[in-house]
């Protein structure tokens, strides 16, 4: 087993497949395997052997949210495990709790199982995040995080494509594909702490929590985006089983094609990112978005069809992959001590709206699905609103348009 401790700085001399960026390719791997698995035949396993109605999903993934909520302790865990070592943990706990979802098919049983299994998964994301914005240089980070992001893609992919193939074809039941798919996860994970030494980032990170007001475009960025993102996420599969009647197969088919779409364009849009800036980016994925849920509240008070409603499933996805620039804008204007804490509150701020919508939403979807979406049209267009702040060129002092004009300018 390899324990030793190299500088981030030094890692270019160890062979490729031992790098940072190949651990980090691999994690991006292991957790979507388990995830991607889960969220493909929640909605299905639910309404066949829980019997959930829109409440209950909604109520379901609050639950699942309360982690994210609580992501800033991930500091104080910070003050006795290295963020590598936790990163691996998480993958651990996010494996062995997607494993057990279809041993316990009840409404408590999933509350529990999927606690735990997201205590693996938002942990893992925090700090992930942080290593990313640690590991990578300001100049590679969008493209390097693009392809990350591909590699995620990847994982997805095969896990779908393995649900595709066997579970028609096999009989598969709801258990064994869980406890396939969470094991891999485990495995690779426990896999990635035998093949990989400790990295050791260039700063120390702070371990505490901190909220800096310079930061504040960002934080209202994410916070407005945990919103939005929650009402897709929760809403928009639920949908094509309740309303178009998708079966195990074809809701996993579409998501196989969001993976494979995303294998494809993510590491485009980190080229996108790096040469064109973050402001145009974001500016692109929101007015992007808010056209996407727009048309998805047409859809019910129009009564538009299941492809139109498959077509913008996908354009979200692709559209999601430009949310690297947010990313690579918080670490160009931060202090780089702030990776880590930033990350763990980022992601609280993230959760607020995420804890807090899905089952007051869920009844609102009981008697009106449309404005549901029309509320996430609203909220995407905030996102436009805030992402026209964003300077050309980001950077410490300069953290905003407004920020920028008010600095003195070379020669006055």
């Amino acid at each position: 087993m390899s324990r030793v401790t190299i500088p981030i700085a030094e890692a270019h001399a160890l062979p490729r497949w031992r790098r940072p960026q190949a651990l980090l390719m691999l994690m991006a791997v292991a957790s979507p395997l388990a995830f991607a698995t889960w969220m493909a035949l929640l909605n299905n396993f639910v309404v066949e052997r829980a019997a959930f109605d829109g409440f209950d999903i909604g109520v379901l993934h609050v639950a699942r949210e309360i982690p994210g909520f609580l992501a800033f302790l991930v500091i104080y865990i910070l003050l006795f495990l290295r963020e590598q070592t936790l990163a691996i943990l998480a993958l651990v706990l996010l494996g062995a709790f997607t494993a057990l979802t279809a041993n316990f098919p009840s409404f408590w049983g999933l509350m529990t199982t999927t606690i735990l299994a997201s205590v693996g998964f938002h942990y893992y994301e925090t700090i992930n995040q942080s290593l990313q914005l640690q590991w990578l240089s300001k100049d590679r980070a969008p493209q390097m995080i693009g392809w990350i992001v591909s590699a995620g893609s990847l994982g997805a992919l095969v896990a779908f494509g393995l649900i595709i193939a066997a579970w028609e074809g096999l009989g598969l039941s709801y258990r064994t594909v869980y406890w396939a798919a969470g094991g891999a996860c485990a495995a690779i994970a426990i896999a990635a702490w035998f093949l990989y030494p400790r990295f050791e980032a260039p700063v120390a990170q702070h371990r505490k929590v901190i909220l800096r007001g310079r930061y504040w475009l960002y934080y209202a960025l994410v916070f407005i985006g945990g919103a939005r993102r929650q009402i897709f996420i929760v809403f928009a599969p639920f949908m094509m089983v309740e309303r178009f009647g998708l079966a195990v197969h074809e809701i996993t088919g579409l998501m196989l094609f969001n993976y494979l779409a995303t294998i494809v364009f993510a590491p485009i849009a980190g080229r996108l990112v790096r040469k064109y800036g973050e402001r145009l980016a974001m500016i692109v994925e929101y007015a992007g978005l808010t056209t996407v849920f727009a048309l998805y509240a047409g859809i019910y008070f129009f009564h538009w069809g299941v492809l139109l409603a498959m077509g913008l499933y996908v354009l979200d996805h692709l559209l999601f992959a430009l949310a690297i620039a947010q990313k690579t804008y918080f670490q160009k204007i931060a202090d780089p001590a702030d990776q880590a804490p930033t990350a763990a509150v980022s992601f609280t701020i993230n959760h607020i709206a995420a804890v807090t919508l899905p089952a007051p939403l869920g009844l609102l979807w009981l008697t009106a699905p449309g404005t549901v979406y029309a509320l996430a049209a609203g909220l995407a267009l905030v996102s436009l609103g805030l992402a026209l702040l964003v300077p050309r060129h980001p950077e410490a002092g300069s953290e905003t348009v407004l920020r920028a004009r008010a600095l003195p300018q070379p020669g006055a």
